[in-house]
């Protein structure tokens, strides 16, 4: 190869990786359809319906958000393979041991294909004590919610309905963020 075919090739590349790089920026800022993707680190508030679907406990009995019904859920679609799931998943723990029991619920589903068998050990060994194991791995929840990425928390309040979307990470332990929920809970 000649040096000026490798110099083409090598302009081919850089052009083609610019225009890999345009297409990902599109996709994040556009979802399904052309529309908007909800912003990344804040909640975007909504009022919608949610479509049923199943998931199941560590013991893998089936589960329905219809099983929290009456009080306010955060539920948190992660995985184990997820960088940012795994550096929010200790203060998803605190946000569930300081805010959860009767008038709220942080319910964290790990969308692993692996289910119980790579979900319970890891959850064991990155010290998650107050967050019940919750397991999806056909991925039921990411299809009947639209999910585009993860980690990806969603705000139900007690009529059922979602009220607010987070798509990426956050520091649930930050106040701004537990102030948010706490308003959100409050209001609905």
């Amino acid at each position: 190869m000649t040096s000026e075919q490798i110099r083409r090739l090598a302009l081919v590349g850089v052009v083609l990786g610019f225009g890999s790089a345009a297409v990902s920026a599109l996709v994040a800022v556009l979802g399904p359809g052309g529309q908007p993707a909800p912003p990344v680190g804040r909640f975007e508030t909504a009022t919608r319906e949610i479509a049923a679907f199943s998931f199941t406990d560590g013991a893998g009995q089936p589960v329905t958000l219809a099983d929290f019904a009456g009080k306010p859920v955060l539920l948190n679609l992660w995985a184990t393979w997820c960088a940012p799931c795994i550096k929010e998943l200790p203060s998803l723990d605190r946000l569930q041991a300081d805010l959860g029991g009767a008038g709220f619920q942080v319910v964290a589903v790990a969308e692993d294909r692996g289910g119980a068998k790579v979900v319970l050990p890891f959850l064991d060994k990155q010290g998650v004590k107050a967050l019940a194991p919750y397991l999806d791995p056909p991925g039921a929840a990411l299809r009947a919610l639209g999910v585009q990425g993860l980690p990806t928390s969603i705000l139900i309040g007690r009529d059922g309905r979602e009220t607010a979307r987070l798509l990426g990470g956050a520091d649930w332990d930050s106040a701004a963020i537990r102030r948010q929920i706490t308003e959100l809970i409050r209001s609905r």
